[in-house]
């Protein structure tokens, strides 16, 4: 203890041009700060929901059979009402625009929540230790530290959104009940957002709402411009989100609006941020939580991390849960913890914002500055007077708070809320597989029709692609002679063309990335993904087929008849349907744009030079090259079945009396079947191969959402390192 005093005096010392909040007149420019004396007083908890006094429901049915809405009015917290009266007043609406309507919030209670992760530190397993607080509805309670201190997993631990790998200890309540949050009564908003850019604000909420929720798509209207006044989306509902392909689009801040208005549609009765302020400067940070307290007045519960943020912003916090290596060093009232500061002895430098003293205290990375300040010198004398040591100030702060009034209201008010249970949540409808199935696809087709740069420059570059072979190899004949420039034709084709779906990498990651966001919300699903990815890309690829097999046909001179013409553009469509499957698998596994082309091309390669046209398939060698490549790739059964459509049949005369079979014309160039159902079979195995890769896709997201694969964790880590 001798060691933490002489290290309080230090920085009081260092500090001496500052002094503590509560000795100084409370002025305009600082309106954080409570009247003289105020924060000298325990935590109020005047603001607690009472469930048989305090709350008042309401049943209002929508126009159109909506579903019905409760309403729940809470008290003001008294210092709150004193933080708005000197506080920059929030904006006025517009005329016209639509009050947000009242929701019933959720009041959300942790005791000593502990949360293990093997392997997150190598110190300890515990990641957030002990940690105990609350959060009421029309409230909002931020949780703050520094990096690595636990946030987003006590964050995730509220919500329920932990991995498999994590074990957690302790009990969490949802209005005085041990329960977990069902479907449709929270939501919860990751760190980066995850938009599609082709689509306007208006149309992303609209698709969100149809995947969420039940009932026929008109009802669904009002929901969606609900979502959108109540995060102020109104100049932008018509504006398309941007970014992708596309080189303007929705400024960051906007952008994160519209991640937060997604969950909106559900109307949840808590909503968890994991930094809402994430990439957002000043003034866009300054919107975002006027925009989030006008949303909290509704009665939502609002729980968000918080790393760093301004002082204008601090003042709109309603509770703070400060943390550092999983320690709670506060919880309570925004301003107390300006006084729980002072009373340790780190009173906040009269021209510092909150925030960034706190985070100043209890950062160990700060350390290092200090070691570095130390060495250097000025004309004056030292450089820096910083010269607290951090990890002394957390022990004081944490031995402060333990033994503070503060800590014993916090469990006053933690048994006050559990000793008898409110109104439960209940979970709300989903919507049908098949309702989802047919919004995938819609939105994907909308989506590839407006994807120009990855969707119909693939389709021009593959036309181009049939003329410029086209043109080299026309002319052939159909001699003898022209076989083996036949094959190479059709190598050339079916080849590069596949070569050229790899164009289309960026968009499939996107749509991997989205999906992985909906499917952790319970928006989607495995099969329901795989099933509209695959029912809006046949029209796309079927368009690309018809049209480069068309013209490659024509120009080399295939044979004149209708259903072997068909059978090339049918087998071409069911080449490009694998590769797009292969395309995927990649994506899936790598989730990188830069590895994922790279690798693509490699396998494309090796699967040309075991396709059989370098090198007769009979003559590789037979480990590797044989089996398993040949196998595996598709040029070989794409190739085979195009040359026998081309051959079965036919016959070429060797001289004045001998024939041979087209057969035996391309058996010593190509390694081909004399069975006449052959190119069938081949078809066959390419319709199988597609069906296979999307097995694999299927596999490969489970334990890319889940996270049950080690292994897959381990090279998606260090993969995305390079992002």
């Amino acid at each position: 203890m001798e060691e933490i005093q002489s290290q309080s005096e230090n920085y009081r010392s260092s500090s001496s041009s500052a002094s503590s909040p509560a000795s100084r007149v409370p002025s305009s420019n600082f309106f954080y700060l409570r009247k003289q004396g105020a924060l000298r007083q325990p935590i109020s908890f005047e603001d607690s929901p009472d469930w048989e006094d305090n709350t008042d429901v309401e049943v209002r049915v929508e126009e159109g059979g909506g579903d019905s809405i409760n309403t729940a009015t809470t008290p003001v917290s008294p210092s709150l009402s004193k933080l708005n009266s000197g506080s920059m007043p929030s904006p006025p609406l517009p005329e016209g625009a639509v009050v947000a309507r009242k929701i019933a919030g959720a009041t959300i209670v942790w005791k000593d929540l502990t949360v293990t992760i093997k392997g997150k530190r190598k110190y300890s397993d515990r990641v957030v230790k002990s940690s105990n607080g609350y959060a009421l509805p029309g409230t909002m309670t931020v949780i703050m530290g520094p990096g690595k201190s636990g946030k987003s997993t006590l964050l995730r631990a509220l919500a329920g959104r932990l991995d498999d790998s994590a074990k957690t200890y302790g009990e969490v309540f949802v209005n005085g009940a041990k329960s977990s949050l069902q479907y449709g009564s929270y939501g919860f908003v990751e760190r980066k957002n995850t938009l599609i850019g082709s689509l306007t604000v208006r149309e992303f909420l609209y698709y969100s709402a149809l995947l969420q929720l039940p009932g026929f798509f008109y009802q669904k209207k009002s929901v969606v411009e609900d979502a959108i006044h109540a995060m102020s989306l109104g100049d932008y509902a018509n504006k398309l989100i941007g970014g992708h392909c596309y080189m303007k689009g929705l400024p960051s801040g906007e952008r994160r609006r519209v991640s937060i208005a997604r969950e909106l549609v559900m109307r949840p009765q808590a909503l968890f941020i994991d930094e809402p302020l994430y990439h957002l400067d000043s003034v866009s940070a300054l919107l975002m939580m006027v925009t989030l307290k006008k949303l909290a007045s509704t009665g939502c519960t609002l729980i968000f991390t918080i790393y760093q943020s301004s002082t204008e912003v601090f003042g709109l916090y309603d509770r703070i849960c400060l943390l550092s290596n999983g320690n709670t060093l506060f919880f309570g009232e925004t301003l107390a913890c300006l006084q729980h500061f002072s009373n340790a002895g780190f009173p906040c430098p009269i021209m510092q914002s909150p925030s960034d003293h706190f985070l100043r205290a209890i950062n160990t990375d700060f350390d290092r500055i200090i070691t570095m300040c130390k060495t250097w010198q000025d004309d004056n004398g030292d450089f820096s007077n910083v010269n607290m040591d951090t990890a002394v100030a957390i022990r004081t702060l944490e031995e402060t708070y333990r033994s503070s009034a503060d800590a014993a209201a916090v469990e006053t008010m933690i048994h006050r809320l559990t000793e008898r249970e409110g109104p439960s949540l209940k979970s709300k409808g989903k919507a049908s597989s098949a309702t989802r199935i047919a919004v995938l696809t819609w939105r994907s087709l909308l989506i590839m029709s407006r994807e120009w740069k990855y969707y119909w420059l693939r389709l021009i570059l593959c036309m181009l692609l049939a003329l410029c072979v086209g043109t080299a190899f026309s002319g052939l004949g159909h001699s003898l002679s022209s076989v083996g420039t036949r094959v190479a034709a059709i190598f050339v084709f079916v080849s590069f063309a596949s070569l050229l779906s790899i164009v289309g990498v960026p968009a499939q990651l996107k749509e991997v990335k989205v999906y992985a966001c909906e499917d952790s919300n319970q928006h989607s699903g495995g099969i329901v993904f795989l099933m509209g990815q695959i029912l809006a890309s046949f029209p796309f690829l079927f368009l690309i087929s018809i049209s480069s097999s068309l013209v490659f046909y024509f120009l080399v001179g295939l044979r004149n008849d209708f259903s072997f013409m068909m059978y090339f553009v049918l087998n071409f469509f069911m080449c490009l349907l694998v590769n797009e499957g292969l395309v995927l698998v990649v994506a899936t596994i790598l989730q990188d744009i830069f590895w994922s082309i790279s690798t693509l091309i490699f396998i494309h390669v090796v699967m040309m030079l075991s396709a059989g046209y370098f090198r007769i398939r009979s003559a590789l060698p037979g480990p590797v090259w044989m089996y398993p490549v040949s196998y595996v790739a598709f040029h070989t059964y794409s190739i085979q079945g195009l040359l026998e459509n081309e051959y079965d049949g036919t016959s070429f005369a060797v001289g004045q009396v001998r024939t041979i079979t087209g057969y035996q014309a391309l058996h010593n160039v190509y390694d081909v079947s004399p069975d006449v159902n052959s190119k069938w079979r081949n078809l066959l195995i390419l319709s199988l191969m597609a069906l296979g890769y999307r097995v694999l896709v299927f596999l490969l997201l489970h334990f890319c959402v889940k996270k049950n694969s080690y292994l897959f964790r381990f090279v998606c880590c260090r993969l995305r390192m390079n992002e």
